[in-house]
């Protein structure tokens, strides 16, 4: 008499040991572009390939990875910014599911509370925003103010760039303060202009992929999409890291929601806001950046509706208490560099939605179409 054997259950619980040695290094360590990323990941986790592969195919398909992609550097290729939007609260949620669903170029989707009021609480809705070039950032907005209900809206674009990683696994446990030896270094956001062999690269080089695509030889497939030979796909894709357009192969964690496997990734999102004298933001933002917990940090101008904030930065945590405790660690460094602050507070991430912006000037143009817009009266 026989029986059959149950088929091994593969863990999708980023707690999982060899999940986590995994993930401490594929959210956000591969940067760059690599001929091998699977590879590399399994390499620096110490994790053999195939497992690795299983591993992440098991986490994407369960949902605890809700998307693997090579990132780019889009703040060099397309006009972009945060931006802060007034909506009357009868039509909040409304205008959270347009730019989450009908509008490809509006990304991170967040409704943020502060613990007090400030003259800046009246945002509640914040989005990343970018347009291919060439295009209005402010028609943009504008059109999306008539669909939405919007009164009101701030555009941040951001001058320097000093943190931009999300690695949850890696900073579940970091201690309040701890940073690194040397100070961030500052990103440009000057645009670089594209060919069109560049885009009928990058167009595949950036779509994510789904789970039967995670496997050994990557890129190959990517590269007969886009009509070129595997090493004239590797030549353009290290010609566009060369100059600043690519970011990190990455794995990107559901850190909004609750995972299949009933875990939360992250419970608090919170955007920190600091106003230092002007002509100190790269100072300030380089103190900030090399703060380990920050995953985003920036010089962008609030205005006065910001109280003239000049520093911003974003941080994940499970608990609230202990996201404070990072603020204060990092408000007392830069008292303690010299850095005075005139502002600072905290704007509460709630309800989120997270997608990569387009930024493809083709997607634009049918967008356009589609909303009834001609594309032309969008242009800058």
């Amino acid at each position: 008499m026989t029986t059959d054997s149950a088929t091994p259950t593969v863990p999708i619980h980023t707690t999982d040991d060899i999940n986590a040695r995994i993930l401490a290094v594929s959210e956000d360590r591969i940067q760059g572009f690599q001929a091998d990323p699977l590879g590399e990941i399994a390499r620096q986790s110490g994790v053999e390939l195939p497992v690795v592969i299983e591993r992440i195919r098991a986490m994407l398909q369960a949902g605890t990875i809700r998307r693997v992609r090579q990132t780019l550097m889009s703040i060099n290729l397309a006009s972009g910014g945060l931006v802060a939007w007034v909506i009357p609260e009868d039509r909040l949620s409304a205008g959270f599911e347009f730019m989450f669903h009908d509008d490809p170029f509006s990304g991170h989707i967040v409704i943020r509370s502060t613990d007090k009021e400030t003259t800046g609480s009246k945002y509640r809705l914040w989005t990343t925003l970018k347009v291919p070039q060439g295009y209005s950032m402010e028609k943009h907005c504008r059109f999306l103010c008539s669909r939405t209900g919007a009164t009101a809206f701030k555009i941040m674009p951001a001058h320097k760039v000093f943190a931009l990683g999300v690695g949850h696994v890696r900073r579940k446990n970091m201690e309040p303060g701890s940073r690194a030896e040397v100070l961030a270094e500052p990103h440009d956001t000057v645009r670089v202009t594209l060919s069109e062999l560049d885009w009928q690269v990058l167009t595949p080089l950036k779509r994510e992929f789904e789970v039967d695509e995670i496997a050994e030889n990557l890129w190959e497939a990517r590269a007969r999409e886009a009509g070129v030979s595997l090493d004239e796909f590797y030549r353009v894709a290290r010609s566009l890291q060369e100059r600043g357009v690519i970011g990190r192969f990455s794995t990107f964690l559901e850190h909004a929601k609750p995972l299949a496997s009933g875990e939360r990734v992250t419970k608090f999102n919170a955007l920190f806001h600091w106003a230092v004298p002007e002509g100190r933001e790269i100072e300030a933002g380089k103190e900030v950046g090399c703060h380990h917990i920050m995953t985003h940090a920036y010089w962008r101008e609030g205005g006065e509706e910001f109280a003239h904030v000049n520093v911003m930065g974003v941080i994940h945590g499970t608990d609230k208490a202990m996201v404070l405790a990072h603020k204060k660690a990092i408000d007392e460094h830069l008292a303690a560099v010299g850095i005075p602050v005139s502002y600072t507070n905290v704007f509460w991430g709630g309800r989120s939605e997270i997608k990569p912006s387009e930024i493809s000037p083709f997607v634009y143009r049918e967008w356009c179409r589609r909303m009834g817009v001609d594309a032309e009266t969008m242009r800058e």
